[in-house]
């Protein structure tokens, strides 16, 4: 039986969105939640927390895996001119099993997980909004597979101020110590 030519047309494209939509079903994926606006008084360090999740089904190897041979959880930021980039914390991965190698533990990060981010503006930097952005690059895998590693773009504002909020210098009183 042969069937009309744009019968075959369409059961062709039915079977493509069939493949790429479970695809797009099984890929990995980390997302990031919004950041709130950082107000960041000049010539202090500020904490950053970046709120990340691990889609159902899928864990990525933390930062410090327990081979050298699985790629880590890396972020990488690229700060504005007299923006220090401080120390990023990378919480602690999880030690878990998986049938493909059930007697090797991995350290993972899986579901939510937070990576703290210490930006500084220098004394120098005219108080604004600033655009930070950067890259989480990580490998996300499943109980059967793991996938070729991927960036995920992450930005946030920080506004830097003169002064920390709630400061209030009082010009009437006397710099000096009295005993």
């Amino acid at each position: 039986m042969r069937l009309p030519r744009h019968s075959s047309k369409l059961i062709l494209l039915a079977l493509f969105a069939g493949v790429a939509s479970a695809q797009a079903v099984k890929a990995p994926s980390v997302t990031i939640a919004p950041v709130p606006l950082v107000t960041a008084p000049r010539a202090a360090q500020t904490m950053v927390d970046l709120n990340f999740r691990v889609a159902r089904g899928f864990h990525i190897n933390s930062n410090t895996p327990k081979s050298e041979f699985l790629i880590p959880t890396n972020l990488r930021m690229d700060l504005p001119t007299d923006i220090i980039l401080g120390k990023i914390e990378y919480p602690p991965g999880q030690d878990l099993a998986f049938p493909f190698s059930p007697d090797e533990k991995l350290n993972v990060y899986n579901g939510d997980f937070t990576i703290a981010v210490a930006v500084h503006p220098l004394h120098a930097v005219v108080p604004g909004k600033y655009v930070m952005h950067g890259v989480l690059r990580y490998q996300a895998c499943d109980n059967a597979q793991c996938f070729p590693p991927k960036t995920l773009p992450v930005s946030f504002d920080v506004k830097v101020v003169k002064e920390p909020p709630g400061h209030v210098k009082n010009p009437a009183q006397s710099p000096h110590v009295h005993n």
